[in-house]
């Protein structure tokens, strides 16, 4: 009787359902380098941060720049003369840089590897009303000092500019003819224009900048102006070469970066913003 108690209760228990097998998971391969993926989510206003949150953030874009002048490094000299070419047709043949009255420009610079903006520069000092339709007036900035304190001067050729200490060009307060140069932030009339450097962008619109804070700060004063004028908004156009473009999420942002309307690559031109996206 025994014998068969336990005999039918071993049949019970093979009959009994097993447990599923643990799953094994496999970590997702990420697409760029996994310290980059801290800053997948946004970050929170720089006032609402704490000193250690400031501090991750600054962390971040330290290395989101490194990574990236690795990049432009491994850039050929024929690529980035070719991205450089198509980048600034890309600006001249567009309707909203023709239509444009007055615009600010940067000086690239080949040590920085900047995206060149020289044809662009060439453009407007060499336009002629009688034969192009319209003028522009160009303004390129000057900095101050170390306090973010940058300006825009008006030129009219390529002798308004001087090399600073660290050999870049930039626009002295008096011309070649010993005149003031006219400060963008005094002018009686807006600006439509701004075509920016930067060392990261992504297609939502954040740009990352050198870390100085210098364009933040002036597009800030200069969007406060416009906003006291009544004057339309400029549009912020940013140059771009193809290893500059990240997926979104991965530039820290805070509440003193300023975002960008449209991003110019040499495969054509990205607008984010609803004036971008009105005008281009």
């Amino acid at each position: 009787m025994i014998k068969n108690a336990v005999s039918s209760l071993m049949v019970r228990l093979l009959h009994l359902p097993r447990a599923a097998p643990t799953p094994t998971y496999r970590p997702l391969l990420p697409l760029s380098p996994p310290r980059l993926r801290v800053a997948a989510s946004a970050s929170p206003p720089l006032a609402a941060m704490s000193t250690a949150a400031q501090q991750a953030v600054t962390d971040q874009k330290r290395a989101v720049r490194s990574d990236v002048r690795r990049a432009l490094k491994a850039l050929s000299p024929d690529q980035r003369t070719s991205e450089d070419l198509a980048i600034q047709n890309n600006i001249l043949n567009s309707s909203w840089f023709k239509a444009s009255k007055r615009l600010c420009a940067y000086i690239s610079c080949a040590q920085l590897r900047e995206v060149d903006t020289s044809k662009i520069i060439a453009e407007v000092l060499s336009s002629d009303p009688e034969h192009d339709g319209q003028a522009k007036d160009i303004y390129v900035p000057r900095v101050e000092d170390k306090n973010r304190n940058m300006r825009m001067f008006k030129i009219t050729t390529m002798d308004d500019l001087v090399k600073n200490s660290m050999n870049i060009l930039e626009p002295s307060p008096l011309d070649a003819s010993g005149n003031a140069c006219e400060d963008v932030l005094s002018a009686s009339s807006p600006v439509d224009l701004f075509v920016l450097p930067g060392q990261a962008f992504d297609r939502t619109g954040r740009r990352l900048g050198r870390g100085g804070g210098y364009y933040d700060t002036f597009l800030m004063r200069y969007q406060e102006l416009a906003k006291e004028k009544g004057w339309s908004q400029p549009l912020l156009v940013a140059l771009s070469y193809s290893v500059q473009i990240l997926e979104e999420g991965i530039i820290p942002v805070n509440s003193t970066d300023v975002p960008i309307d449209a991003l110019v690559t040499s495969s054509g031109i990205i607008p984010i913003s609803p004036a971008a996206l009105e005008k281009v």
